[in-house]
């Protein structure tokens, strides 16, 4: 029943994109290259006529183009997609694992003490709602270099997703299973980790799953501001060509990737759930 269910499923998704890739190919006006215009047309707005929206099918050969080939390194302001991707996620792996390793023990901390909650409450109140780019300009001048700053503001924006929901999922854990951890004698560092972190596992998990969306969101307009290389550099560098092409290719490939880093965490938790 499932693997029918996912079939079907499948099978639309692709007609959906089939369907809807033949709409934008057909509501897109065909452009002349400059072999084809007449001198009056180049005179006239040849240069306007290449700006538009591409169609799907010159995006596709672009890709073929820039996955044929994805490290070639030509310079400072003309690298591969694939090497591109790659400092992007340094950057986030590096900033994440940074939050995950604070973040996750100051939730146990919150989770099993009112007394820690009430004291780092407010902190974390305050300090939550603000923008991870909010915090870029005193990184820079603070840290001055560009890619550590990076890595600041994936680790400052990681951080509270895991926080939260770890000490949701400690403080959630129920009561008796902590009592019976007592009677048998074990230790605080004993009771988290051999009965608090399996319960409160998933909830755990979710936090971590949200925390890398929101990293590989905001590595994108980090390296917007900071120049130099990434994903998001190559989407505003391509901008700054006027290459609409690019762009579009870029930003389907920041949301794969985002796709599969939330695959990894989603089939991460289906087996911590099944363990359950």
């Amino acid at each position: 029943m499932l693997k029918s269910l996912n079939l079907r499923a499948a099978l639309i998704s692709i007609t959906l994109l089939f369907a809807l890739g033949g709409i934008w190919e057909l509501a897109t006006p065909k452009v002349k290259s400059a072999t084809e215009m007449t001198e009056y047309e180049k005179l006239m707005g040849g240069a306007d006529q290449e700006a538009r929206v591409p169609p799907p099918s010159k995006i596709i050969k672009l890709a073929i183009t820039e996955l044929s080939d994805p490290f070639y390194d030509n310079g400072p302001n003309d690298k591969g997609i694939g090497i591109q991707i790659g400092y992007s996620l340094y950057r986030v792996l590096a900033g994440y694992f940074l939050a995950a390793l604070i973040a996750i023990p100051f939730g146990f901390l919150i989770g099993m003490s009112p007394l820690a909650y009430k004291a780092l409450d407010p902190f974390i109140q305050v300090l939550r709602p603000i923008s991870p780019l909010a915090w870029m300009p005193l990184a820079l001048f603070i840290i001055r270099d560009s890619q550590a700053s990076a890595i600041f503001v994936i680790f400052i924006c990681s951080i509270w997703p895991m926080l939260i929901n770890t000490a949701f999922g400690v403080a959630g854990v129920r009561k008796d299973w902590i009592n019976v951890a007592r009677t048998h004698e074990l230790g605080s560092l004993q009771t988290a980790y051999f009965v608090i972190l399996p319960a409160a596992a998933p909830t755990i998990l979710t936090g971590m799953r949200i925390s890398i969306g929101i990293a590989w969101l905001v590595i994108v307009a980090a390296e917007m501001l900071v120049g130099g290389t990434g994903i998001g550099y190559y989407v505003w560098n391509e901008w700054n060509n006027l290459d609409l092409t690019s762009v579009i290719f870029s930003i389907l490939v920041i949301g794969v990737v985002g796709m599969l880093l939330d695959a990894v965490f989603a089939k991460v938790q289906r087996a911590v759930q099944y363990q359950e």
